[in-house]
């Protein structure tokens, strides 16, 4: 039994990141499952009610931003993939990593993969089951503070999304801890 990790909303100026962990069946084939990323909303929004109903066992776990912005996004991005690991009721013999970078969990043999999303059922199963959650939290939060966009832009660093802050400041939702307006200085060639 392996066990797929994998996260988004890591590179976002607001909201959690969000981590799932997903046990496929052996053998488990669809022709449209990739990496999210690459993928166009319907087919991932067709993608995740299959993973739910195929899979051996799944879970996915939020970390809010202050949590993120009081032990560091990395950190938080590990936390949230040993939270959704601790909540499977099927235990993995191993674990398959999207990214280069992951703290043991209990004795559970762990592989980091690079692009893993693109490569493995199962990782790609979580980049999935990890932004569909996102995106549709994301939405919720574009109800309440829609000056931001994040309906469009999940809260990544967009031109719009940072022209608001700049107008509008910040929300609750915020990360503190991340740079949330461009400070590069605009040069003046007025011949001076």
């Amino acid at each position: 039994m392996e066990a797929g990790c994998d996260e988004a909303g890591r590179g976002c100026l607001a909201g959690p990141v969000c981590a799932a962990a997903v046990i496929m069946p052996p053998g488990f084939y669809h022709p449209l499952l990739n990496d999210s990323k690459k993928m166009p909303l319907n087919d991932r929004n067709l993608l995740r009610s299959t993973i739910e109903k195929n899979a051996v066992d799944y879970a996915v776990v939020f970390l809010d931003n202050t949590k993120i912005d009081e032990i560091n996004i990395l950190r938080a991005s590990l936390l949230a993939m040993h939270q959704a690991l601790d909540r499977l009721k099927t235990i993995p013999d191993h674990i398959l990593v999207d990214g280069n970078r992951f703290f043991p969990y209990r004795d559970i043999a762990h592989t980091c993969v690079v692009k893993g999303d693109g490569k493995y059922v199962s990782i790609a199963a979580a980049s999935v089951l990890a932004k569909t959650y996102r995106d549709e939290y994301m939405k919720k939060l574009h109800d309440e503070f829609s000056m931001y966009g994040w309906d469009h832009n999940k809260g990544y660093p967009t031109r719009l999304h940072r022209e608001a802050i700049v107008r509008y400041g910040i929300s609750p939702y915020h990360r503190r801890s991340f740079q949330l307006t461009n400070t590069q200085m605009e040069l003046n060639f007025s011949g001076h």
